[in-house]
């Protein structure tokens, strides 16, 4: 059975979205177009990041590297709109990469780290 080779698409993204996911295990980073439509993904694992490295702030900052350098080379990206969710320490070390780029300007930077639904729980009453 022959394999089919896919064309990539020629696709110029001015501006997009850039979607940064960091769990205790892994870190996810999306690039979207406006409409949400998913363009190119990375996570730690690509990078050949194994087991526990995969969940360093390091690891974090390497694949926003890979990613926005990507993001330029192929797709032509000017503009980015940042959305973080999860662990402070793995997305600062994403944002210390995204800072030192001067190629790719950050129009905006959003929080959108989920809070758990009934995170405090009231004192309990005292039995007698």
């Amino acid at each position: 059975m022959a394999t089919v080779k896919r064309k990539k698409k020629n696709i110029k993204l001015p501006s997009g979205i850039l979607n940064i996911l960091t769990t205790f295990n892994n870190t996810h980073i999306t690039l979207t177009d406006h409409q949400g439509n998913k363009i190119t993904w990375w996570w730690t694992g690509t990078l050949w990041f194994k087991w526990a490295k995969k969940s360093t702030p390091y690891a974090a900052e390497q694949l926003t590297k890979w990613l926005i350098q990507e993001a330029k080379d192929v797709f032509w990206l000017k503009e980015l709109w940042v959305v973080a969710r999860g662990l402070w320490l793995w997305r600062d070390w994403a944002f210390k990469w995204i800072n030192d780029v001067w190629w790719v300007d950050i129009l905006w930077i959003r929080e959108a780290t989920p809070i758990q639904f009934g995170w405090c729980k009231g004192k309990r009453q005292k039995r007698n």
